[in-house]
């Protein structure tokens, strides 16, 4: 599935911040209010450890939404690997914008930065390797998209985005259409051109992908020696996706075996927020 970029989520960013801002300000922000409205302030946002940034956009809707006086400059990019205490950007504009926007627009950086610098740890681990690190569908609720596209600030890559966009047939699928075949044939005929994916458990269901023309073809929590096997029988006839119990110290030894693609639910669901601070002057 191809990566999302900044272009495909203007409307997700603008409602990603509504959303955040209804949440936070509600009816009014009443601590804000002790600050006379017509105070100019600046500030600088750093970061106080190593990280991958992401969410330039996020922060920049924020306080255009609150307030399209206030001026965002950014020292950084999207992507750009950064060094404890580095000023990120410097704001100017009402205080009261500022002070509002500073909890939104750090809880957007800070999240998916944090999701693009643990994809670009991972995607460093099997540098020099031809496979594709994948996402998932574990997602924070209303964040998908974002997250997503801070996968691809970090080097790693979208698999499909929802239920909508590929099949991907697992166990209880293939049960209840009565077989890998029968399940690939219903999947052709109710969306054609849609990417069909089956998972397998074995070499033998492997075949069974393969002579249905299967476009990709996980396999789940197959050892080593099958991986290398699956590569072999499949020939590229399919993309070949390692999936199940793969963690930091097996990352590599799979990139080897020769698979195209290995997903990781951690890339999105395990993630550590940057730690980011605003600084105030008057």
């Amino acid at each position: 599935m191809p990566n999302l970029t900044l272009a495909d989520l203007s409307a997700e960013i603008e409602a990603n911040v509504r959303r955040a801002l209804a949440e936070d300000i509600g009816s009014g922000d009443i601590t804000a209010q002790l600050i006379p409205s017509e105070r100019l302030a600046h500030a600088s946002v750093i970061t106080r450890e190593a990280a991958v940034i992401c969410g330039t956009a996020w922060v920049d809707a924020v306080f255009h939404q609150l307030d399209p006086r206030v001026a965002v400059h950014w020292q950084v990019q999207d992507g750009d690997r950064v060094q404890p205490n580095q000023v990120l950007f410097t704001l100017e504009g009402p205080a009261r914008a500022l002070l509002s926007g500073e909890r939104s627009a750090l809880n957007f950086l800070q999240t998916l930065s944090g999701v693009a610098t643990k994809c670009r740890h991972y995607a460093d681990l099997v540098s020099g390797t031809r496979v594709k690190l994948l996402d998932t569908r574990k997602t924070l609720p209303g964040l998908r998209l974002a997250q997503k596209y801070a996968v691809t600030c970090g080097g790693c890559h979208n698999h499909r985005i929802g239920l909508y966009d590929a099949f991907l047939i697992k166990e209880n699928h293939i049960a209840a259409c009565g077989g890998i075949a029968q399940a690939i044939a219903n999947a052709r005929r109710i969306a054609p051109g849609k990417p069909v994916e089956v998972e397998v458990e074995s070499l033998e269901e492997l075949q069974e992908a393969l002579d249905a023309g299967a476009d990709i073809i996980m396999l789940d929590e197959l050892s080593l020696d099958d991986m290398r096997r699956a590569v072999t029988l499949t020939a590229g006839r399919a993309k070949l996706e390692a999936s199940g119990g793969i963690n930091e110290s097996t990352l590599r030894t799979i990139a080897e075996t020769g698979v195209d693609y290995i997903s990781l639910g951690t890339l999105t669901k395990d993630v550590k927020a940057v730690d980011l601070s605003m600084r105030l002057a008057l």
